[in-house]
């Protein structure tokens, strides 16, 4: 996890974009595949405008949460670098992967998130 605490004491006052996503592999054999883009994904995030990123997951099934200051500042994340890269890929290791944008001032607490993700989020794959 990291948090640019300028980035963050500059827009708090704004509400924000906070992204949640689900992965769920195909089978516990397609974690070093996903090790692989998930670090290369990891470094993108560090030079773009990312202003706090937290994951969590084990076996089959991972979770990440980023915060940006606003919509364009992710979707230039997403269609770039190690992200595109890894959407095209995805079909190959992930059973399910689910995505929700929201609006808000900080990341939600993992289980506020899950649920949201549940309840709100689009599948993909």
């Amino acid at each position: 996890m990291f948090v640019d605490q300028n980035l963050m004491a500059l827009v708090y006052r704004n509400k924000m974009i906070v992204a949640i996503t689900s992965i769920e592999l195909k089978s516990p054999f397609k974690i070093f595949a996903f090790l692989i883009f998930n670090q290369n994904i990891v470094h993108q995030l560090k030079s773009h405008n990312c202003i706090e990123f937290k994951k969590k997951g084990s076996w089959i099934k991972y979770y990440t949460m980023t915060l940006w200051r606003n919509k364009d500042d992710i979707k230039r994340f997403v269609h770039n670098e190690a992200h595109k890269h890894a959407i095209g890929k995805s079909k190959i290791i992930a059973k399910e992967i689910k995505t929700l944008t929201i609006e808000a001032y900080t990341l939600p607490n993992w289980d506020e998130a899950i649920i949201l993700l549940k309840i709100k989020g689009k599948s993909h794959v």
